[in-house]
């Protein structure tokens, strides 16, 4: 390679960025905020159901909780990684024909444009719907396993260690698996 290092037009750099890992600070801050939540909601169940003393036990809530927010926000970013391509290539045919009919009409933009703004369309419907589905698709499958675990493989433990385990080993293990390439 050369010496000299190629800088990227605007149009690359952006482009470059829709097919990022990195995710933008809204999609970021939606992913954090719902996954506390759903970290959140298996206090109620140990709570309500197993009877679990909450001020005896605080101090394992919140850093279980905490740690369960950081896997689950990262299990939700990679599941969007790898959903975003796929819907973008099933949805491309149907995003393509409403933006064209749509950009029809403007006969002084150029051909070059109505690609970009097509494109742009196809990232955007891609992005919002592997944001969603990653959502639920990684909160179902998150609340199913802590409850299987909890009411069935961890219900001779005392409440206390059955919630630290189900809750940490279930978001460690939707971590983990999102990390996958399928």
């Amino acid at each position: 390679m050369s010496g000299k290092s190629k800088a990227f037009t605007k149009e690359e750099e952006l482009l470059l960025q829709d097919f990022s890992r990195n995710v933008s600070t809204k999609s970021s801050a939606l992913f954090y905020g719902n996954a506390f939540i759903v970290s959140a909601i298996p206090i109620w169940l140990f709570w309500r159901i197993h009877l679990i003393n909450i001020y005896a036990n605080l101090i394992s809530f919140v850093l279980i909780t905490l740690a369960s927010t950081y896997a689950l926000a990262l299990a939700y970013k990679n599941t969007k990684f790898v959903l975003k391509h796929k819907i973008a290539v099933k949805r491309a045919d149907a995003v393509t024909r409403e933006m064209s009919r749509k950009l029809a009409e403007d006969k002084k933009m150029s051909k070059k444009e109505k690609d970009e703004r097509i494109l742009w369309k196809k990232n955007e419907v891609a992005d919002y719907e592997a944001t969603t589905f990653s959502i639920f698709y990684n909160n179902t499958l998150f609340l199913a396993l802590v409850i299987v675990s909890s009411f069935y493989i961890l219900k001779t433990f005392t409440p206390a260690v059955n919630y630290i385990l189900s809750v940490s080993v279930t978001s460690a293990l939707l971590a983990l698996l999102s990390t996958g390439s399928q």
